[in-house]
This record gives structure tokens, sequence and C-alpha cells, in this order.
């Protein structure tokens, strides 16, 4: 029998293309769906090198998603500065750090119980 595959999942293999266009690094989906009182079933957290690339990232995922379903995130924090920008998609929250701040929150480690799959990029 095969999984169906869940709005939630199309929307993630979006969001993971988008990163994956303007080449982000260390991308990790953490599933908070067996986590009691959480705010989102997905996280999807990833990292650029600069300011520039974190919104070279955030746009980019806009337009995939925007693009191929339809969808638009609810609410975007942060762009600003570009240091970390989240993303509320509603039942998945992008989280675009720059790679010393993702390192200095560490929030994969706040969310330890969560189920973590990190993507492999060829580049």
């Amino acid at each position: 029998m095969t999984k169906k595959e869940t709005s939630s999942d199309i929307l993630i293999a979006h969001i993971i293309k988008g990163i994956e266009e303007v080449k982000g690094n260390d991308i990790d989906i953490l599933d908070l769906r067996e986590i009691e009182n959480t705010v989102c079933d997905y996280f999807v957290i990833c990292n650029g090198t600069s300011n520039t690339q974190v919104n070279a990232i955030v746009n980019s995922i806009q337009k995939t998603v925007s693009k191929s379903i339809k969808d638009k995130p609810w609410h975007i924090e942060g762009s600003e500065n570009a240091e970390w920008v989240l993303m509320d998609y509603v039942n998945v929250v992008v989280h675009v750090f720059q790679k010393h701040i993702r390192e200095y929150y560490d929030i994969e480690s706040l969310w330890g119980d969560a189920k973590v799959t990190s993507i492999e990029t060829n580049y």
C-alpha cells in the first residue's frame, strides 16, 4: 500500500526545490506532529552564507511555491536584516538563517524530540 501524499508533503517538496534553486545549505525537515502543543506540523530549516543569499532563498521559495501550487505564506518575518527569516505557511514553517545565527540559536536542539530528515544536496 502506498503512502498518500499530503498537501504538507507537496508544499515541503516545493519549498526544498526553491531552496535548492539558489543553493541553500544544510536543509533539515523537523516533523513536529508527534509533539504535543506545537504551532505547526513541520519546520523546514536551511541557511545561506549572507543576507543577500538568505533573501534570495526566501524569494526563490515564494516564487516556486506560488508558481507550482498557488500558495503563499501567511506571514513572513525578519527579511529586513535577513539574518533569520521565518516564513509561515500555517502547517509548515520555514526558517532561513545565516549560518552563524543558526548555530547560535540551534533550534534543532530545542525541538530535540522531533524526527529530523536531512536533505542531501549536490552542490
